[in-house]
This record gives C-alpha cells, structure tokens and sequence, in this order.
C-alpha cells in the first residue's frame, strides 16, 4: 500500500495491513461512498434495459434497432470525454483535503466552462455528422431513417450531460456521494417515466424515446447545478482564467482523454475483430462482455471512494490515513473480485442461458466462459490503481499504461489469430493484465521513493 516503511511481502506489512483492516472509521467512510456509488453505477443497465423494453413494444419493427445505434452513438463521445468526471473528481479531492472551500468552487467553475464548451461542439458536430456515422454502419433504409430522427432529439442532451459529469465529480470529490446516488437515480427516475408517456402514451415512438432522455439529462444538470450553487462557499470565489489556474485542470484531461480513446480503441477493436469472426462470435462475446461490465459497475465503486478518500488524505499530506484506504479498498476489491469469479465459475453457463436461448451462440459463449472467470481480480487491480492515480492527479502515469497496454494488446492479436476467438480472449485478458501490472509497478516506484504526497505531473502541457 502507498506510503508504508515496510517492504511488500515482509511481515510487518502484513501486520499492517491487518492493522488497518481493522480501522472502524475508515472502513465506514469507504463504505459511505463505495456502497452509494455503486448504487449509482447500476442505474445505467437499468436504464438501458428499460429503454429496449420500451422500443420493443413500439409498432416500428426497427424501433429497437434504433435506439440500440442511436445510443452506441451517443455514448462513446460522452464515455470518452468522461474524463470532465475524473479530473473534477481528483482535483477536488485534494482541495477538500487541503480545507480549501474556494478552491474546490473553482474546480466546478472551470469544469463547468469546459462541459459548456465541448458539449456546444459536440451538439453541432453530431448534428453534422449523424447521417455520416449512420450511414458507415450500413443499416437498412426503415432502420436508418429511424436512427437519424432519434439522433436529430439525443444530441441535444450532450450539452447537460457533460455538465452533470463535472458536478457528480465535484460532488464524489468531497465525498457527497448520497448525493450523487440522488442526481443519478431522480434522472433515470424521470427518463423512463418520460419515455413511457412520450413514447406509448403520446404515440411519438422511438422520437418519444430520445426526446426523454434528454428531460432527463436537463433536469438533472439543473438539480446538480443548484445543488452546486446551495453548497457554495462564502464569499463565492470569481471564476477565473488564469492559465496557472487552469493548468493542472487542462494537463489532467488531456491525458486522461488520451487514455480514454485507447481504452475505447480496444473494447471497439474486439466487435470489429468479432465481426470477421462471425455474426456469432460477436453475440457470444456479447454476453461475456456484460459479465466484465457488471463487474466494472461494482467494483468502479471502491474505486469512486478511492478517488475521494485518496485525494483527500494526498490533499492534507496524511500519509497514514492514505495507507488505510488504500488497504481497506484494495481488500474489499479482491473480496469482490474473487466473488465474481467464485459466481462465474459456478454459475457461468446460467448467466449466459438467462441472455439467450439461441444453442450455436451458448456454444460459443460457454467455451470462452474461463477467461471470464479469469478476468476480475485482473481487471480489479487496474480499476484500484485507476481511483489511486485519479486521486494523485497524476495522468501521465494513466496514459503511458494505457498506451502501453494497447500497444500490447496490438501484438498479441497478431500473434493468436491462429487461435480464433480463444485468442481474442487471451489477447484481451494480456491487455487488462499489463494495464494492471504496469500501474501496480508505478504505485511501488512511487511508494519506493516516498513519492505519493510529493509534487504530481499535472504542472505543464
């Protein structure tokens, strides 16, 4: 763990970690915000799920399909620009920690003027660009008209979507995260009670749809934003463009989106390779994939609290305190991690019966069924790690793992084509492996040189 005398592996650091393991008060404040968060976390697969139960009750055969491309869309830009979320997150940790109310204000201020911006960008590009996109897809003439009207009402909530990402990173920062919880669950609340009377009542069909989750993501930029201005600090500090200021807020996203668009680059890559595999190879990844992303929704969770906790703890120069929560957390990931795969192992082939009774794709799906069983402690690591370097504002580090990671990735699909869809398996399970492992070599170089409360590299572009 960071900031520990003792060498990993020895004794002493077991004892200590048993020590810290027993801490009441911290074992309480990651659960105050791991617990809520990961509440909030699921309300996306819920959503979604309601959102296809929905299309699939309209008139229109395609009307499914097309909330299906019109939402892939939708989020890949606002997945990768989730980064307004993370650098919030961290840098407002660290104020918090510091006691700097002015500061953490000025953390939403500049957040916020960037969401404004990018997410004014992003609605006219969309706009532009929608015909284009859709088209690349090749869907038929009934499915693509479809997709185009759901577009034309879902881009409009790219604007408040990128606001409510800086206030909920605002808001984890300081460990409000029953509030987070709140924002998040009253905006699906309000999307698919929408949906329902836009789309069935009012017959507006698959419009109806995307016209509702745009409500939602207004309604919900609009309570975050009032809830931002209720926790203000007195005097309210004047926004400012001060590129000193703004240094460590633009460093942080620019290599954090970087990050992103490779993380992005790779699950992307794994459809495409899919395709040339097969019409059933994709579908039976498909359902595995949804096994990793449940278990990214609960363990994102520990690493939510990590950004939180972590950041404040590297904020007040605690070095003992930042010892207990990453203890803490990095024992409750592997007990989750080690249950998901416990539950894979066991019930794998129920998880996949409950997705599909189609027999070639549960062929499929049950032979790759050990790389998720694998998978978890694996990615749980990176997950940790990804809180940890968040909360330290040290994005550089994200990146150059990522990249490197990717490039690995690259490589290994080269050399196991020959193996099918088992080495696409094996080829992504090396890229979760050396994200990990590479992060964990840096946290010790740091935790070697004593480095973790020491000068981050978010000071230059």
């Amino acid at each position: 763990m960071p900031v520990t005398k003792n060498q990993p592996g020895t004794p002493d650091c077991t004892m200590r970690f048993l020590e810290d393991w027993r801490d009441g008060p911290t074992q309480r404040r990651v659960a105050a915000i791991a617990v809520p968060m990961t509440l909030s976390n699921l309300s996306t697969p819920l959503v979604t799920f309601a959102g296809s139960i929905i299309a699939g009750h309209l008139a229109q055969t395609h009307s499914l399909g097309a909330v299906a491309i019109g939402s892939t869309l939708y989020m890949m830009p606002v997945w990768v620009l989730g980064f307004l979320r993370m650098s919030t997150s961290g840098l407002t940790a660290q104020a918090h920690g510091r006691g700097d109310a002015a500061g953490q204000f000025q953390v939403l201020q500049r957040a916020l003027r960037l969401a404004a911006l990018l997410g004014g960008l992003l609605l006219l590009a969309g706009l532009w660009l929608t015909p284009i996109l859709i088209g690349w897809m090749h869907p038929g003439p009934g499915l693509a008209e479809l997709a185009r009207g759901f577009m034309r009402w879902r881009w409009w909530g790219i604007p408040p979507a990128l606001c409510s990402l800086a206030v909920n990173g605002w808001l984890i920062g300081q460990g409000r995260s029953g509030l987070t919880l709140g924002l998040l669950w009253t905006a699906q609340a309000i999307n698919i009670l929408a949906s329902l009377g836009l789309a069935l009542g009012l017959g507006l069909g698959v419009d109806g749809i995307a016209i509702a989750a745009v409500i939602s993501e207004y309604a919900a930029a609009g309570i975050g934003l009032l809830i931002a201005w209720r926790l203000r600090p007195q005097p309210c500090p004047a926004p400012s463009w001060s590129l000193a200021e703004w240094l460590p807020t633009l460093v942080l996203n620019r290599d954090i989106f970087i990050r992103s668009l490779a993380l992005q680059a790779v699950f992307s890559s794994l459809a495409w390779i899919g395709t040339h595999l097969g019409d059933r190879v994709v579908a039976a990844n498909t359902l595995l994939l949804n096994g990793l992303e449940l278990v990214a929704f609960v363990l994102d969770g520990l690493a939510n609290a990590v950004e939180a906790l972590a950041g404040q703890r590297i904020g007040a120069s605690d070095a003992d305190g930042l010892r207990r929560v990453m203890s803490i957390s990095a024992g409750w990931t592997l007990i989750g991690a080690l249950l998901f795969s416990t539950a894979f192992a066991l019930g794998g082939r129920l998880f996949v019966d409950m997705q599909t009774d189609l027999e070639p794709i549960r062929h499929i799906a049950i032979a790759s069924l050990p790389w998720l069983v694998l998978l978890p402690p694996i990615a749980g690591v990176s997950y940790l790690l990804d809180g940890l370097f968040i909360a330290a504002t040290r994005p550089a580090t994200l990146r150059n793992t990522m990249l490197i990671a990717a490039a690995g990735y690259a490589v290994l699909v080269w050399l196991t084509r020959p193996l099918g869809n088992q080495g696409l398996w094996l080829a992504f399970s090396g890229f979760m492996l050396l994200r990990g492992g590479g992060l964990l070599l840096a946290a010790l170089r740091l935790q070697q040189r004593r480095a973790w409360l020491g000068t981050t590299s978010t000071t230059r572009l």
